[in-house]
């Protein structure tokens, strides 16, 4: 996580976080951190506000005759938390989400389960039409305790050069 202290007084710092487009390097690879144990209370919750139906994620009796013999996390939740992990290195500073791409589930995750996360730069571009802005992709990865990876995916995001981001018009 990108964490930085702006002198805004005589011995007063204001915290920032994020990047700006200048920071990000294709090659570079960010831990986000900290990692999150999941629940079934989470997986439930969230199943419900989703309006998702399915009993794989909420009916211990259903899921016990799965091949999975336990309620699956509910993959749209694992994927909204490792985007979340992102945030403050990858997209804290942007000005929005331009797109996910290659959204790939490949391992089962459950209650229980601590997940973390991290993120490559793919590739990095000025924008054409917006002369203060760059064009950031990521492929980020999230693993489990173990190791092992149950989802990837690629995002793009527009970010602000620095001294062009809305923190900048803060002060």
């Amino acid at each position: 996580m990108t964490v930085t202290h702006k002198e805004i007084g005589p011995n007063r710092y204001r915290e920032t976080f994020g990047r700006y487009y200048e920071d990000f390097a294709v090659g570079d690879v960010y831990e986000h951190r900290p990692g999150r144990t999941l629940t079934q209370d989470d997986n439930t919750w969230f199943t419900l506000l989703t309006m998702n139906s399915h009993p794989i994620h909420f009916n211990a009796d259903y899921a016990a005759k799965s091949e999975f013999g336990r309620p699956l996390m509910n993959s749209t939740l694992t994927l909204a938390i490792v985007t979340g992990m992102s945030v403050t290195d990858i997209s804290y500073k942007a000005i929005g989400n331009l797109g996910w791409n290659d959204i790939r589930l490949s391992a089962p995750v459950f209650a229980g389960d601590t997940i973390y996360a991290e993120s490559e730069v793919l590739s990095k571009r000025e924008s054409k039409s917006r002369p203060n802005q760059g064009i950031v992709t990521v492929k980020t990865t999230g693993k489990k305790a173990d190791g092992t990876v149950f989802l990837t995916f690629e995002r793009t995001v527009l970010v602000p050069k620095t001294g062009h981001g809305v923190e900048d018009a803060m002060d």
